[in-house]
C-alpha cells in the first residue's frame, strides 16, 4: 500500500492595502503555513478604491505595469484581508489560470465565491461550505513563540514583582469613544489593582487612545513601579503577553482580546463607551469559555486552554491546498 506524497506550498503572498490588522493577521496564518512568503500591497486610487470590493482593480495596478502588486510569477498560495484586497484576489485567481489557492480572512462583502477558503470569526454571520469559522482571530503569537518570549530575559519586566498584569488599550473606534468618565474609570480600575493586590502592569497602548488617557497611564507607570512602552522600537508587546499572569484589555479592539486568549491566562475586560453586536457576540463566546472576567474588578489569576484559531486556519488552508492540487493533477 502506498501513501499519497505530501503535497507543501512553495510561496506565499500576504495582500492587503497595508492595515497593520489586516497585515498582523496573514502574516500569522503564514508564518504557521510555514512556507516563504512576501507582502504585497495594494494601493488603488479614487474612484476604483470607492468601488471595491466589488469593482475592478486600479488599471495602475495591473499585471503587466512595473511595480505591479499582483506580477507574476503567481504563488501557491494568497492569503488577503481588507475589502480593498478582495477584487485583487479574484484577478489573481483569473490570471494564474486557478492555480493559485486563495484565502480571504474576514468577511470580503463580496460573497462567498471571492476566495477558495474564507475565515471569519464566530461572531460575523457569512458562512458557506469553504467558510471557517472559529471564536478568534489569527495572529503571530503561536504558543511556540511565547514560550520563547517567556524564556528570554528583559530586565525592565523581569525585575517586576508578581503578579504582573499586561494592559492592553485601545481607543476610540466607530463604535467605542473613550469618555472622559471612561478614562477615569480605566486608571481607578488599575489604581486599585495595584493597591488590592501589589500588581505590577505592562502598559501599553495605540495610536486611537486619546492622549489624555496615555498621559494618565504613563504618569501611573512612572509613579507606580510598572513598565509603559511608549512607541519606540522594538514592541514589547510579545514579551508583556508571555510573562503576564493576568491581562486587562479594552473592549474596542477583538484582535487585541484574541491575542490575549491565545496566553491561557484571565483576561479582565474593561468596556468604554459604545458597542456593537459583534463584539457583545465574541465576548460572550469567550465568557462561556472561562477566558474573560470583568473590568474593574477581583483580579483572577487562573488558568484556561489557550485559544488559537492560528493553527486551526493554517491547518485547514495546508488541507485543502493539498486536495486542491491533487484534483488538478488527475488525469
Amino acid at each position: 500500500m502506498h501513501s499519497e506524497p505530501e503535497i507543501s506550498p512553495a510561496s506565499v503572498w500576504i495582500m492587503t492595502d497595508g492595515k497593520a490588522g489586516d497585515l498582523a493577521q496573514c502574516v500569522g496564518v503564514a508564518e504557521a503555513i510555514g512556507a516563504p512568503f512576501e507582502t504585497r500591497t495594494i494601493a488603488p486610487r479614487a474612484p476604483f478604491s470607492w468601488w471595491l470590493p466589488h469593482g475592478p482593480i486600479d488599471p495602475r495596478e495591473r499585471e503587466t505595469l512595473p511595480g505591479s502588486p499582483i506580477a507574476p510569477p503567481y504563488p501557491d498560495i494568497a492569503i488577503a484581508s481588507g475589502r480593498r484586497a478582495a477584487a485583487y484576489l479574484r484577478r489573481l485567481k483569473k490570471l494564474s489560470n486557478g492555480a493559485t489557492f486563495t484565502v480571504f480572512l474576514k468577511d470580503p462583502r463580496s460573497g462567498t465565491g471571492t476566495a477558495d477558503l474564507i475565515w471569519v470569526p464566530e461572531h460575523d454571520k457569512l458562512r458557506g461550505d469553504n467558510v471557517l469559522v472559529t471564536v478568534t482571530s489569527p495572529h503571530r503569537f503561536s504558543s511556540e513563540k511565547l514560550d520563547k518570549l517567556r524564556a528570554e530575559a528583559v530586565p525592565d519586566i523581569d525585575g517586576l514583582g508578581h503578579p504582573r498584569v499586561a494592559v492592553l488599550v485601545g481607543g476610540n473606534s466607530r463604535h467605542h469613544s473613550f469618555t472622559q468618565d471612561d478614562q477615569d474609570r480605566l486608571l481607578n480600575g488599575l489604581k486599585a489593582m495595584a493597591e488590592n493586590n501589589d500588581a505590577r502592569f505592562m502598559i501599553t497602548t495605540s495610536r486611537r487612545t486619546p492622549p489624555p488617557l496615555a498621559d494618565g497611564l504613563s504618569n501611573l507607570a512612572n509613579s507606580g513601579g510598572h513598565c509603559y512602552w511608549s512607541g519606540e522600537a522594538p514592541n514589547p508587546l510579545g514579551h508583556y503577553l508571555a510573562k503576564a499572569d493576568a491581562i486587562v484589555a479594552t473592549a474596542d479592539s477583538t484582535n487585541m482580546i484574541g491575542e490575549a486568549a491565545a496566553t491561557g491566562k484571565p483576561v479582565h475586560v474593561f468596556h468604554p463607551s459604545g458597542g456593537h453586536g459583534k463584539i457583545t457576540r465574541f465576548l460572550e463566546s469567550l465568557d462561556r469559555l472561562g477566558v474573560t472576567q470583568p473590568f474593574p474588578g477581583p483580579l483572577k489569576t487562573t488558568t484556561y486552554e489557550p485559544i488559537d484559531a492560528t493553527p486551526v486556519i493554517a491547518e485547514r488552508v495546508l488541507a485543502e491546498f493539498a486536495a486542491s492540487r491533487r484534483q488538478r493533477n488527475e488525469p
